[in-house]
């Protein structure tokens, strides 16, 4: 940093010419590159990235790839570009599509992520983009502005922790500073150099010891009279010792102790949140599968009653129906019209909403994988819902008032995921992170209230000081003692301040409210136990009943087919009812409906369940490797299986 003054007082005229500030750790930056803002933003990465690193084998004995710069080439960019999407702004493109604006201090900020993006899926200008399951996920961790968010939080309580580090790291500055001075006002008139360099060291400890030192070298030299010149070095160190306010480890390095414990949660929020936000997005996929088999759903029953009124009118024309039944068959096929467009139309809303939440634009063309549906489908059918009985149909009906027996809902058959309550909740406590943070928020608690009684205490500080040398001016020039400190004269002081604890009503306020923070984090441990029994207990409710109802829907789409098929034998033979007809097939895709909605639920409550007994990993691109509760946790395998 130069800086130029020049001054006037009467006939003195005063040029400083020079002034260089070197502080705080960055010489060899300053030395090395500059001080350009693109090498600091740099080390600022390094610091973080460390940390970051740090703190993943902290809390999981693993470190994964953590970057929160975005490549230029998204998806979401390709689309836009490949399918001339509407935008308003460059910034609709990325980062790296902006114009720098005038004074940008970093030339190379906006090309840092230009290398590769999420190139897995090729965009066809004109075809619309196909997308599994998978793909969702990791386009969703590229792509979605809630992930970045989360991932930019980590890294801001990193970067808050390297400052709370910095605080006792040894600090090192330096300035120098020239003067040219000519004072025309005195005779002779007096012209000459003072420079003067110091070299300061700055140490704090975490006992509370704060130790400073300082190295001062002065240079005068006369440019007129006898031209003389004299150089003198001069030494100056403090010490602070706290002894009983402020005092020790447990004080003075509370904030770097919850700075550390912060990033730590940081860490654990975000595989929370990966965990949350991958249910989601398999959720939100899978109901847009939903509706698909819906439109599809809707529009055959749509063209079977378009058959079917054709086939009651040209039996009306012939006699065989009446006009009553004509119109009725009519209706029915309106609102079978009507169901069909609103499915389309809930279609259409569900997969825009799921491109925003993947960070897409709207009005991408994107068609998601329905054979998703088929496999999800398969698996389920093959491990829960058993054949249908076929006897129950020809058993001996019984008498009306024989004793009616309800069957009720039992662990026969269940899925891998419906785990007994207790093994599930104390899976559930152990492994779920969010407790973990609430676990802590209680300790970080119980530290405040330290803190707080050690502000109560007397305050008792012992200050030390020595200096030896003195500096050196124009006046004296010439003098002889050039590079002595005479440390046999120096100056030597020390201090002993007392505070005693007479006026203490913040401190005390401080304490008691930090009493009352205490319990409050207690009770907030409590509220999310319990939340994660309820949570673990409700989604194994749910699991129950929608295995149910895909029993109960699968036996329902059987019984209504079988119903559809006999009222059509019965109608074209003359001797069926239109009404029974028609309600066949409304009640056949209520049925198909049903058992879908059962299926997706039923898998979704899976995932949950998973989730919240934090048993789900999901990796850096988002996907997840399912958790089975017959095999013996292995850290080798694939953490890419997505089941």
């Amino acid at each position: 940093m130069r800086s130029l003054y020049l001054m006037s007082n009467s006939s003195t005229y005063r040029r400083t010419w020079l002034i260089i500030a070197l502080g705080g750790g960055v010489l060899g930056s300053l030395l090395l590159h500059g001080c350009k803002p693109g090498d600091y933003r740099r080390e600022a990465d390094d610091a973080a990235g460390g940390i970051i690193r740090q703190k993943q084998f902290e809390a999981f004995g693993r470190e994964e790839p953590f970057s929160i710069e975005k490549p230029s080439d998204t998806l979401r960019r390709r689309l836009m570009e490949a399918q001339k999407l509407a935008r308003s702004h460059a910034a609709s493109l990325g980062a790296a599509d902006l114009e720098p604006i005038d004074h940008w201090p970093d030339d190379g900020y906006l090309e840092e992520g230009s290398g590769e993006g999420d190139g897995l899926l090729v965009v066809v200008p004109g075809v619309a983009l196909q997308m599994t399951l998978i793909d969702a996920l990791r386009v969703a961790a590229g792509n979605s502005r809630e992930y970045q968010d989360q991932k930019e939080s980590v890294y801001r309580a990193a970067l808050a922790l390297d400052l709370e580090r910095d605080a006792f790291r040894t600090t090192f500055a330096g300035v120098s500073s020239g003067d040219i001075t000519h004072d025309a006002g005195v005779s002779p008139e007096v012209s000459g150099i003072d420079s003067s360099t110091s070299f300061d060291m700055t140490q704090r400890f975490k006992n509370g010891i704060t130790l400073t030192g300082a190295i001062t070298l002065d240079v005068v030299k006369l440019l007129s009279q006898d031209r003389s010149s004299s150089n003198a070095l001069s030494a100056d160190t403090s010490v602070e010792i706290p002894l009983l306010r402020g005092s020790g480890a447990h004080i003075v390095a509370e904030p770097l102790t919850q700075a550390e414990r912060d990033a730590l949660y940081a860490i654990y929020n975000f595989e929370r949140f990966k965990r949350t936000f991958a249910v989601d997005i398999a959720s939100d996929y899978l109901a847009v599968l939903q509706q698909i088999d819906r439109v599809k759903n809707e529009e055959d029953n749509y063209r079977g009653l378009v058959l079917t009124v054709r086939q009651v009118k040209r039996e009306s024309e012939a006699g065989s129906q009446s006009q009553i039944e004509v119109d009725r068959a009519l209706q029915d096929e309106l609102r079978a019209r009507q169901r069909w467009i609103s499915a389309q139309q809930s279609y259409e809303r569900r997969l825009d909403s799921f491109k925003v939440t993947m960070g897409l634009p709207t009005d991408a063309d994107i068609k998601l994988d329905r054979d998703e549906l088929s496999r999800l489908a398969e698996d389920v059918r093959e491990s829960l819902l058993p054949r249908l009985d076929t006897q129950s149909s020809s058993e001996e009906a019984l008498p009306a008032d024989a004793p009616v027996t309800l069957v009720v809902p039992s662990g026969e058959g269940a899925g891998p995921m419906e785990l007994a309550v207790p093994v599930a909740t104390d899976l559930a406590l152990k492994n779920r992170l969010d407790l973990r943070i609430a676990q802590g928020r209680v300790y970080d608690a119980q530290r405040r209230v330290v803190v707080a009684a050690d502000a109560l205490r007397a305050e008792l500080t012992l200050l030390g000081r020595a200096s030896a040398g003195e500096s050196r001016s124009l006046s004296s020039a010439g003098s002889r003692d050039e590079f002595d400190p005479r440390v046999d004269e120096g100056i030597y002081d020390a201090l002993l301040t007392v505070d005693l604890p007479l006026e203490r009503t913040r401190e005390r306020n401080a304490y008691r409210i930090s009493l009352i923070n205490l319990k409050r984090a207690v009770r907030d441990l409590q509220s999310s136990e319990d939340q994660v029994k309820l949570s673990v207990r409700n989604i194994l409710r749910d699991l129950l009943e929608f295995r149910e109802s895909l029993h109960i829907q699968a036996g329902a789409v059987e019984l209504a087919k079988e119903r559809v098929r006999s009222t059509n034998l019965l109608l074209q033979a003359g001797r069926g009812s239109i009404r029974n007809a028609l309600d066949a097939k409304n009640d056949l895709v209520q049925s198909q409906n049903a058992l879908t909605a059962a299926l997706v639920s039923y898998r979704i409550a899976e995932l949950q369940i998973q989730r919240d007994m934090g048993k789900l990993e999901v990796n850096e691109q988002g996907l997840w490797r399912t958790y089975n509760p017959k095999e013996v946790p292995d850290d080798s395998d694939d953490h890419n299986n997505n089941e």
